[in-house]
């Protein structure tokens, strides 16, 4: 049975609250681990789990991004693709939050907005 995942947040890697529960996902923080795929490999498999369950009809996963290396950026992008693949099945709204004076989360969020055009993709300022 698929367990809530949360992963607190040190110098190099986000805050991760995978909550099955509310039907909501958190990732807040910096991203930038020494291997991205080790760190970010039981997110993507809770991911893959939880749109299994047919119960599951809405998600909402919140995106705060303060800064984040290119390999995180793959690892976004695949969960992207996974959140793309659940939609075709569920609601999922994905919101994009970030300080309206950090022009680099902007950007990021507008292209992975532009390349996930399917999804309901949200750039929102705090």
């Amino acid at each position: 049975m698929l367990e809530n995942l949360i992963v607190q947040e040190t110098q190099y890697t986000p805050y991760i609250d995978l909550n099955k529960d509310t039907n909501k996902i958190v990732i807040r923080g910096k991203s930038y681990p020494e291997n991205t795929f080790e760190f970010y490999e039981p997110m993507l498999t809770w991911m893959k789990e939880f749109i299994k369950y047919d119960e599951n009809k809405k998600l909402d996963v919140t995106m705060e991004i303060i800064y984040f290396n290119s390999s995180s950026s793959k690892i976004f992008f695949d969960l992207f693709d996974i959140l793309f693949e659940a939609s075709k099945k569920m609601e999922v709204n994905i919101i994009w939050l970030c300080d309206e004076e950090n022009e680099c989360a902007i950007e990021a969020g507008e292209d992975f907005k532009e390349d996930f055009e399917e999804l309901n993709f949200n750039i929102t300022f705090k």
